[in-house]
C-alpha cells in the first residue's frame, strides 16, 4: 500500500494502526484515571516523618508511591501517544503536558522520601527488610538510594528540584513541536518533475533515493532549511545544556556526565573508552566508506551518498506481513514463547505502521503501561530498512514485555544502557537469516551492506554524536556561548574527522554543519552513546545464541526478563559480556572486517 507521508490518518486500514482502547476505553476514562491519580498525590504526605516508624510504615509508603507512579506511567503512554498519531493536534499534546506536570507534582510530594530513608540508623534498612515482605520489591532501590546518598539533598531542597521539572524540560518539549509540526519542511521537485515537501519522514525516504541529484537536492535543502533556524536551535540547545548544569551542580556533581551516568552506576571511563576506541578504529570506517565509493561507482564520495543503496540493481522491498513473516522466523533460536509474543504484536495491533500527516517522525517501543502491553511508533516505507527497524524495536518490545511480566512494577524499568542490547540483537538474527535465505551475489551483496550500516549507524554514527556532545556539554560548563553558530561548527569539526574529510575519504559538504539540530536525542543528556556500547554487547551476545549456544540463550530470556533488578553493568555481564574492557568493540570491528573480507570477494 501507499506510504504517503501526508496522507490522513483516517485512510490508513484499521489493522496497521495501533489499538490505545487497551490502555484506556476513551479520553473521558483517561480523565477519570488522571484525577484519581491527582486525588491520590496528597496522601503521600500521611507518611512524612514516619517512614522509620516501622516496617510496615515503610512499605505502606512505598506500595502507594509505586502504585501513583506506575498509574501515571499509563496516562503518559496514552496521553503521548495519542500527541504522537498527530503532533498538529492541539488537545492531546495538551493532554502530554498535564502528564509533565502531574508528574512534577507526585515527585514533589514524594521529594521526602530519599532524605528520610537515608537518616535511618545504621542497620534499619537491613532490619526492616528482613522483618517485612512487602519491602522485598524495594531491596535493589533501597540499596541504590544509600549509593547515592552524597547527591540527595534535603526534603525541601528534594521538593525544590522537583517543582522546577516542567520549567526545566521546557527546551525539549519546545525543539519538538517546532521539529515536528511548525518547521516550513522545504519543497524540492525531483529528477522525474514530482514536488516533494521534504518531512521528517519524507526526508528520510529521499535521501536514500537511487538518484545521486534526488538524494543530494533533499539533504542539501533539509539541512539548509534547518540552518535558517540556527538561532532558534542554538537557543532551545542552550536551555538544555543549562538544565543539565543544574540539576548537576544541585546534586554535588562534578560534570553533566558524572551525573548522568551516575544514575544507572556507569563508570565514565566506559563512556571515553568507547569514543577513543572509535577513533582508534576510524581506518576500519574508512575502509567502509571506500567500500561504499567503489559500489557506488563515484569517483567522489559525498554526505549525502551515505544512505544510497549499495547494489543499484537490488529492491528489497517487504510489506508488514513478509516482514513479520521474515523476523518470527529470525528470532526462532530466542524459543517458541519469544516467536509466539512476536505474533501477538501484529495481530493484537501493538504497532502503528505507517506515517501521515502530522505524525511524530522516526520509530520507538514504549513499555510503560505495565499493565498492559509495550507499543511501537513506525513510520514504516517498505524498504529492508523498514523492516530491519521493525525488527529493532520488536526487541525493545520483548525486552518490556519480559521484565513487565517478570519484574514487580519498582525494578522493570531497565536503564538506557541495556535498552538498546535486545533491539540491536534482533537485527543481527534477522541479517543473518535473510543471509541464509538468500544466495544471489546481488543480494547477499545488499545484505552484507546493510550489516555495515548498522554498524556505521550504531556504532560511528552515535559514537561521532556522543563525542559532539561531550564537546558541547564541556563548552557550556567552561562558560563558552553555546549558539547555533558554535555548535554548527563544532559539529563540522568533529563529522569531517570521523568521515576523513581532510585525506579525500568522504566530502563533508558545508550545510551538513547544520545536522547537530536534526537529532533530538541531543535533548537527551549523554544518551546516543548507549546505542554504540549496546550494540557492541549484543554483537558478542549474538555470535553465541547464533552458534546454537543452549546457555548463552536462556541468559539472554533472563536478561530480558531481569528490568532493572540490578546495574546495567552487572546484568551484561551475568548476561556474558564485560562492557568495562575494549572487547566488546574489538569483536564488533574484527566482525565489521570480515563482512569486508566478503564483500569485497563477492566484487
Amino acid at each position: 500500500m501507499s506510504t504517503t507521508v501526508d496522507r490522513p490518518r483516517s485512510e490508513i486500514p484499521e489493522q496497521y494502526t495501533w489499538k490505545l482502547d487497551d490502555v484506556y476505553a476513551s479520553s473521558e476514562a483517561w480523565r477519570t484515571a488522571k484525577d484519581e491519580v491527582a486525588a491520590g498525590l496528597p496522601h503521600l504526605r500521611q507518611h512524612a516523618g514516619t517512614l522509620a516508624a516501622s516496617a510496615a510504615t515503610l512499605a505502606d509508603a512505598l506500595e502507594l508511591l509505586y502504585g501513583l507512579e506506575k498509574e501515571l506511567s499509563r496516562l503518559f503512554v496514552y496521553a503521548s501517544m495519542l500527541a504522537d498519531q498527530d503532533t498538529r493536534d492541539a488537545a492531546h499534546e495538551g493532554m502530554r503536558q498535564q502528564m509533565v506536570q502531574l508528574a512534577a507534582s507526585l515527585a514533589a510530594e514524594a521529594a521526602y522520601i530519599e532524605p528520610e530513608i537515608l537518616r535511618f540508623p545504621d542497620g534499619t534498612v537491613a532490619r526492616f527488610l528482613e522483618a517485612e515482605a512487602r519491602l522485598a520489591p524495594y531491596r535493589f532501590l533501597l540499596q541504590d538510594i544509600a549509593r547515592r546518598a552524597a547527591h540527595t539533598l534535603s526534603p525541601a531542597e528534594e521538593k525544590l528540584l522537583a517543582d522546577a521539572a516542567p520549567v526545566a524540560g521546557a527546551s525539549a518539549t519546545v525543539y519538538t513541536i517546532l521539529s515536528n509540526a511548525d518547521f516550513p519542511y522545504p519543497a524540492v521537485r525531483l529528477h522525474d518533475g514530482r514536488e516533494v515537501t521534504l518531512t521528517p519522514a519524507a526526508f528520510a525516504a529521499h535521501r536514500a533515493s537511487r538518484h545521486r541529484d534526488d538524494r543530494a537536492l533533499a539533504m542539501q535543502q533539509y539541512f539548509g532549511s534547518l540552518g535558517r533556524f540556527a538561532r532558534t536551535f542554538g537557543s532551545t540547545m542552550s536551555a538544555n545544556l543549562q538544565r543539565a548544569i543544574f540539576y548537576a551542580r544541585a546534586r554535588k556533581y562534578g560534570s553533566t556526565l558524572e551525573a548522568a551516568l551516575d544514575g544507572p552506576n556507569i563508570p565514565v571511563s566506559v563512556y571515553t573508552r568507547l569514543v577513543d576506541g572509535v577513533n582508534r578504529h576510524l581506518p576500519s570506517f574508512h575502509r567502509y566508506l571506500a567500500l561504499r565509493r567503489r559500489m557506488l561507482g563515484v569517483d567522489e564520495l559525498h554526505y549525502y551518498d551515505l544512505y544510497a543503496p549499495l547494489v543499484e540493481s537490488v529492491d528489497l522491498a517487504y510489506s508488514p506481513e513478509a516482514s513479520q513473516r521474515h523476523i518470527v522466523d529470525a528470532m526462532a533460536p530466542l524459543g517458541r514463547e519469544y516467536t509466539d509474543v512476536l505474533r501477538r504484536a501484529f495481530a493484537e495491533r501493538w504497532i502503528d505502521f505507517f506515517p501521515s500527516a502530522g505524525k511524530r517522525s522516526g520509530a520507538y517501543s514504549q513499555g510503560g503501561a505495565y499493565d498492559v502491553h509495550p507499543y511501537m511508533l513506525l513510520n514504516y516505507n517498505g524498504k529492508y530498512d523498514d523492516m530491519s527497524t521493525l525488527a529493532h524495536e520488536l526487541g525493545h518490545t520483548m525486552h518490556s514485555y519480559f521484565s513487565n511480566r517478570t519484574q514487580p512494577y519498582a525494578t522493570a524499568g531497565y536503564h538506557t544502557f541495556v535498552a538498546e542490547v535486545a533491539s540491536t540483537f534482533n537485527e543481527s538474527l534477522l541479517n543473518d537469516h535473510m543471509l541464509g535465505t538468500i544466495a544471489d551475489p546481488a543480494q547477499r551483496l545488499a545484505l552484507l551492506g546493510s550489516y555495515l550500516e548498522g554498524i556505521k549507524g550504531t556504532v560511528f554514527r552515535q559514537t561521532q554524536f556522543a563525542e559532539f556532545e561531550l564537546a558541547m556539554h564541556r563548552l557550556a560548563e567552561a562558560g563558552e556561548p553555546v549558539t547555533g553558530e558554535a555548535l554548527a561548527a563544532l559539529y563540522y569539526e568533529i563529522t569531517c574527522r570521523y568521515y576523513g574529510h581532510a585525506q579525500g575519504v568522504a566530502v563533508v559538504d558545508d550545510y551538513i554543519r547544520h545536522e547537530w539540530s536534526y537529532i533530538p536525542h541531543f535533548y537527551r543528556s549523554f544518551y546516543v552513546f548507549q546505542y554504540a556500547t549496546s550494540f557492541t554487547a549484543s554483537q558478542a551476545l549474538a555470535q553465541k545464541v547464533k552458534a546454537g549456544d543452549a546457555d548463552a540463550t536462556r541468559r539472554m530470556i533472563e536478561f530480558l526478563s531481569s528490568g532493572g533488578s540490578d546495574y546495567p553493568i552487572a546484568l551484561l555481564a551475568r548476561a556474558g559480556v564485560d562492557m568495562t574492557t575494549g572487547e566488546p568493540l574489538e569483536l564488533t570491528i574484527a566482525a565489521m572486517n570480515r563482512v569486508m573480507d566478503e564483500m569485497e570477494r563477492l566484487l
